[in-house]
């Protein structure tokens, strides 16, 4: 994170020293909650990590209690809502350079409320140089822990829990960075540590790893041969030196040792063919810069030659590098997989990982944290509190764009179920769920972007609008706009800083944003009544179908699921005509839209989309229709709030009250044929590979034939290039010129896509 002027630290920072500007509470977050904490100190920076509990609001919703009223009145909402305080668990990981140890271990001893924590789990060298400082400030026993299992522990961590975590950097490509989705079966792999030497470990399973390999020739040999030929003692400054010089003026090259005959060989003129080969027959002086470029060259192509040897000796192909000597440098990136893909003949992929100076400290964590189980849950990084990789905090100081001397934070949440891949996706380890990669699409981004920009004032209002009686939610919904505007700035500058840059990651990291000032559901009103007037027109829509005779009962039904998937308060065409006209109505929606047998299926799963017209006049009539036909179904909803998309608990309500209207559907609930589920998802987007691993396990017992992938959000931005085992259908009206544009239509326009697996 970038720096702040020492006039903005406020009196929190009155314990630490005067070289530390930025405000420390704005690093140590919730340390009065810490549960558990952990240490990995290296040469140079020092790593923390610790479990806190995080207190915030969220919309619930129930039922009211009609006893004794002889009837629900017109004007009654369909349920109420009631706004608690839950309890959440956060790991934060803060890294700084040691320079700040005393001053950050003094700030937290000052901030420690919690007097039950005991022990502080420590790994690397500075376990034992720093154990005596650590033990004096903390008043925390100390418990030191192998480097090598916490290095382990904490790459399949990250491996596991974030996704686009990996990636392969190409220097000349457009973009730098492509992001690895997660894989299924990350193991087995090869991690290369590059910390002051080589460490080179073989991992098999989560507990199963071994070292094979390494070499004394590493980061300390760059630094230290580095210092006694420029005189530069910093390690970053270096690094700086590096970028700006041309090794051939040092390296002795191919083309200088054979002239033009190099072509005859085979190789190419540009090869290095001796590192610092002209210093010993040129008779002049080398810059600074020159010189360090060349030692960069030597020791990054000696370590990717290493790597690329045990991986075919052990015929492994994917190589993860880490530790302090890469620190997302591009020349060092650059270099390592150029030696790799040179030595291995492409059969070898160097993968570099966004947050591999954390590793130890999350394995350091694991280890003390082991009787809470961490490995039972899934986690999320939490954008709202977490550095960008190679970005500064444009909110803190859009100038300072140094390296040294900064914070970075990451920052990840304990979700409340364990998230699977769905089993139906025909391959998951190919499986993407993102339609347009932004990172990659300029001409996207800089729409999407300058979208979610102009966005910003009407979230805001709704935010404010959505808490009427609190007294701090205009100020609240002004320090939301002001974090996630520095973060779209930052990912104009660094649309790679959280992995691959898709409207869903910007939509999920607004909703980090909208959280994390206690805006839990800013659309729980509308929904509440959006979904008491869709009820009241349920029985007519119910009737005007059965009415219909069965192939216009079809066309019917497929237009009203369209029809009600208009209603998204999260595209700007519609919330414009919502805002304008309120009467706006279904039979509207229809007329909006432009026009387009076999067996039952045994098991339909549906994915829904939007509360209220969409969900009860769209949806529920379809799985109305499934249920006549002996098709089971499941529905799924968001487990937590997204714009007005229905959640799952609103539509056990929904579900509730259309049963006591239609005896279909009263039945099928009654006896387990229609069956509503939770995605594990709080976002307007849909990840197959990230879903509520009860709903997979559910998908799989009833043996579900059919998938339904309903709205803009889930069949478009994402989704509609999945490819399933089992019949699809993904439908969704087009809601936003620009992209219906891009698709070669207009607003409004409709996305019907059937497909059947290949045989």
């Amino acid at each position: 994170m970038a720096e702040r002027g020492a006039s903005g630290s406020g009196s929190s920072g009155d314990s630490l020293d005067k070289s530390i500007t930025l405000p420390p509470d704005e690093i140590f977050r919730n340390l009065e909650n810490a549960k558990r904490f952990a240490i990995d100190i290296g040469g140079s920076l020092t790593k923390l990590a610790y479990y806190s509990t995080v207190q915030h609001k969220v919309a619930r919703v129930r039922s009211f209690d009609y006893s004794g009223k002889d009837a629900e009145q017109d004007h009654e909402p369909p349920y109420e809502i009631s706004v608690q305080e839950e309890v959440t668990a956060r790991l934060h990981f803060v890294k700084f350079e040691n320079t700040y140890i005393e001053a950050c271990l003094d700030f937290i001893k000052d901030h420690l409320v919690n007097t039950e924590t005991k022990v502080i789990q420590a790994t690397g060298g500075g376990a034992y140089k720093f154990k005596d400082l650590i033990e004096e400030k903390l008043r925390l026993r100390v418990d030191k822990e192998d480097v090598m299992t916490c290095l382990i522990k904490g790459c399949n961590f990250v491996l596991k829990n974030i996704p686009h975590e990996a990636f392969v950097y190409q220097k000349d490509s457009d973009p730098e960075f492509k992001f690895q989705t997660n894989h299924p079966n990350i193991f087995p792999y090869l991690l290369v540590n590059i910390g002051s030497g080589v460490s080179i470990v073989k991992v098999e399973t989560e507990d199963r790893f071994e070292w094979i390999g390494g070499s004394s020739i590493g980061g300390g040999t760059f630094w230290g041969l580095g210092a006694l030929l420029t005189k530069t003692k910093k390690f970053d400054e270096l690094l700086h030196l590096a970028s700006k010089g041309q090794h051939a003026n040092v390296d002795m090259l191919v083309q200088d040792v054979y002239g033009g005959a190099h072509q005859t060989l085979g190789l190419s003129g540009n090869l290095i063919a001796s590192s610092f080969g002209k210093s010993a027959t040129a008779d002049r002086e080398f810059s600074k810069e020159d010189m360090a470029k060349s030692l960069l060259h030597m020791i990054s192509n000696d370590i990717g030659q290493l790597a690329c040897l045990y991986a075919k000796l052990h015929c492994l192909d994917r190589v993860y590098f880490g530790g302090f000597f890469i620190r997302g440098h591009p020349v060092t990136m650059r270099t390592i997989t150029y030696s790799i893909n040179f030595f291995s003949k492409g059969e070898v992929q160097a993968l570099f990982l966004r947050h591999e100076g954390y590793l130890g400290a999350i394995g350091a964590f694991l280890k003390g944290a082991e009787q809470d189980n961490p490995n039972q849950y899934s986690w999320g990084e939490n954008y709202a509190g977490s550095s960008g990789l190679m970005s500064s905090s444009p909110e803190l100081c859009p100038t300072q764009r140094a390296r040294s001397g900064t914070f970075d934070l990451l920052e990840m949440d304990r979700l409340e179920r364990p998230l699977v891949n769905l089993p139906l996706l025909l391959d998951p380890s190919s499986y993407v769920p993102d339609t347009v990669d932004l990172t990659d699409d300029a001409l996207a981004r800089k729409y999407w972007l300058t979208c979610f920009e102009e966005a910003l004032d009407g979230v805001v209002k709704r935010a404010v609008a959505s808490q009427p009686g609190s007294v701090d939610a205009a100020e609240r919904a002004e320090k939301f706009r002001q974090k996630y505007w520095s973060k779209l700035q930052t990912l104009r500058h660094q649309p790679f800083a959280y992995g691959t840059l898709t409207v869903r990651s910007l939509l999920d990291t607004r909703e980090h944003c909208l959280n994390e000032f206690n805006f839990p559901d800013p659309y729980s009103k509308v929904k509440q009544k959006e979904n008491g007037v869709a009820l009241k027109c349920f029985p007519r829509v119910i009737r005007c179908l059965d009415a219909l005779g069965w192939e216009e009962r079809q066309l019917a039904l497929v237009k009203g699921l369209l029809a009600g998937n208009v209603f998204d308060w999260g595209a700007k065409a519609v919330s414009d005509v919502l805002e304008s006209d309120p009467q706006f109505g279904f039979e509207e929606a229809k007329m909006k839209l432009q026009g387009r047998d076999g067996p039952p299926h045994k098991c339909a799963l549906i994915f829904a989309d939007n509360s209220g017209i969409d969900v009860i006049l769209g949806v529920f009539p379809f799985v109305r229709e499934l249920l006549s036909r002996g098709t089971e179904v499941i529905l799924a909803c968001n487990s937590g709030p997204a714009l007005n998309d229905v959640t799952y608990c609103e539509s056990l309500i929904v579900a509730e009250r259309i049963a006591a209207m239609d005896p279909v559907v009263h039945s099928a609930l009654r006896e387990e044929r229609l069956l509503l589920m939770q995605t594990g998802s709080s976002s307007p987007c849909l990840d197959l590979s990230r879903l509520d691993k009860g709903l997979a396990v559910l998908v799989r017992e009833r043996g579900a034939d059919l998938v339904v992938i309903e709205g803009m959000g889930r069949a478009v931005h994402t989704n509609y290039y999945a490819a399933l085992r089992c019949e699809s259908l993904k439908l969704a009206v087009i809601k936003n010129s620009w992209l219906a544009e891009r698709l070669g239509g207009r607003l409004f326009s409709v996305i019907f896509k059937y497909e059947v697996p290949a045989e």
